[in-house]
């Protein structure tokens, strides 16, 4: 392990989290909120970390597989570090456990939050709270790539470290071309949604935080309420169309700028992506309309709502379906472990796993019947390689494990068992609301300090794909 090249690395990404936070800063100018001051000694203080990281450890970042974990993991939590920062310095968490959880929540694109009443906090730090998601969405990793073409050589570690799904898609055969085409993609979706929110009658404000929310599938909202708050059928069905597109490969978003738009209907993943939705809007429609007594057409706008914010994991919320049925709740706490697809902002086990672990769960059936044939788990006509597969089951039964095992130790903490096992479920799948205690009404401020550190710890398990962050604990890592 070259630990110099990590942590020059870091500091290299801590100087572009300070650059990154004079957008806020401004906000913070205009509004004359009283926040400019804890916001512009957040910049020093992270500029000046990031400058002592580089020029300490000034070397040729060669990267292996190792250095490109390492850089990931320890970059992430250190962004989520120092990000924390303009919350601890303007007071408005009351302990750095809270600034840190809600930082990490925000890069991970999770969308849980400690805040209890989010009206209340300056616009600068609102700013930087839904920023966090949009750096967070495409990766920070990535931009990296994007932008630093020293860090070129090697790239390719840190982008299948960080790119979220089972196999990153490979656009271009340089990966600083790929990151740059996928940073490219992601900018045309955020201007198109800010656009057309500020059409629907958003400030420029609220469209900007919003749409960040949206594209990366973070979920945090500049309104108490959430979405609830504008009341506007214009605007749930801009973020749920964003939704959509923000739960999708982003890889298929290029090929249709490009003119190739039948490269969604080729796709299986995303016919499975969309067929699935819609199979669950039509099952939790009724559930809504029967239990809660709304009409056809509010239970119908009800149901597509919440249903895409689970499913892509962006955590918005329209209405609270803790007053829908259990039934209705058992579906929403399952749409917590699906995901959207890879290559996606959207976080979770994914669409493509899921596919592949149904396929293989067919496959295997078919094996009893005939023993001696050779039958593979085949999808649109390419056949998986058994490695894959492996992979996949693999990667579902350690996720499974830190769910059950995270659960239990929520609920030795204190909570009931509900709260406990959604708590894991929508910090791990990267959702932010869950049920019970921490409902789409509710938020984690009530949830013991240790308990806030354990779920940030998932939320980096969940938004990194659990294998990038249980590497570092395997002794062999670490020797040479």
């Amino acid at each position: 392990m070259n630990l110099k090249t990590v942590i020059h690395i870091i500091g290299i990404l801590l100087f572009f989290e300070a650059v990154s936070m004079f957008a806020p800063l401004a906000f913070a100018f205009y509004y004359q909120d009283g926040d400019a001051w804890a916001i512009a000694a957040s910049i020093l203080i992270t500029m000046l970390t990031g400058l002592i990281f580089y020029a300490s450890t000034k070397t040729k970042p060669e990267l292996r597989v190792r250095e490109g974990f390492a850089i990931v993991v320890f970059g992430w939590a250190t962004m989520a570090a120092f990000g924390a920062l303009p919350f601890v310095l303007y007071g408005a968490v009351p302990s750095y456990t809270d600034a840190f959880f809600e930082t990490m929540s925000g890069f991970t694109t999770t969308g849980a939050s400690i805040l209890t009443n989010i009206e209340v906090l300056p616009h600068g730090l609102l700013f930087w709270r839904s920023e966090t998601h949009w750096l967070g969405g495409m990766g920070i990793i990535v931009l990296s790539l994007a932008i630093l073409p020293f860090l070129g050589v090697g790239g390719m570690q840190l982008f299948k470290a960080e790119v979220p799904g089972p196999s990153p898609d490979k656009l271009k055969p340089r990966i600083k071309e790929t990151a740059k085409i996928l940073w490219g993609v992601y900018l045309v979706v955020t201007f198109a949604e800010t656009l057309l929110l500020m059409f629907g009658g958003m400030s420029l404000f609220d469209a900007l935080c919003h749409t960040f929310g949206t594209v990366a599938t973070g979920g945090f909202s500049t309104k108490n309420a959430s979405i609830a708050h504008f009341d506007s059928f214009y605007i749930e069905g801009i973020i749920i169309l964003f939704m959509l597109i923000a739960g999708t490969n982003f890889s298929l978003h290029y090929r249709a700028l490009k003119g190739e738009w039948k490269s969604y209907h080729k796709d299986r993943e995303f016919r499975f992506y969309f067929l699935f939705i819609l199979t669950c809007l039509l099952i939790t429609a009724p559930i809504i309309y029967f239990s809660v007594n709304y009409s056809v057409v509010d239970s119908i706008r009800s149901a597509a709502f919440q249903v895409v914010s689970i499913v892509t994991t962006t955590g918005y919320a329209t209405d609270d379906f803790e007053i829908w049925s259990s039934s209705g709740q058992f579906v929403m706490l399952i749409l917590m472990f699906i995901g959207g697809c890879a290559g996606s902002t959207g976080g979770s086990i994914k669409i493509i796993r899921i596919m592949l672990l149904l396929k293989h769960g067919v496959t295997e059936i078919k094996k009893l019947l005939h023993p001696n044939a050779y039958i593979p788990v085949r999808l649109g006509g390419r056949v998986i390689s058994p490695d894959v597969i492996t992979n996949i089951l693999a990667f579902f039964i350690l996720y499974m494990l830190i769910f059950v095992g995270g659960s239990f130790c929520m609920a030795l903490m204190g909570l009931d068992l509900i709260t406990a096992i959604a708590s894991v479920a929508a910090t791990l799948g990267n959702i932010g609301p869950g049920l019970a205690d921490v409902g789409p009404t509710d938020n984690y401020a009530a949830i013991p300090l240790a308990g806030k550190w354990l779920l940030s710890l998932f939320m980096l398990l969940g938004r990194l794909e659990i294998y990038t962050v249980i590497i570092l604990f395997v002794p062999e890592f670490w020797k040479k």
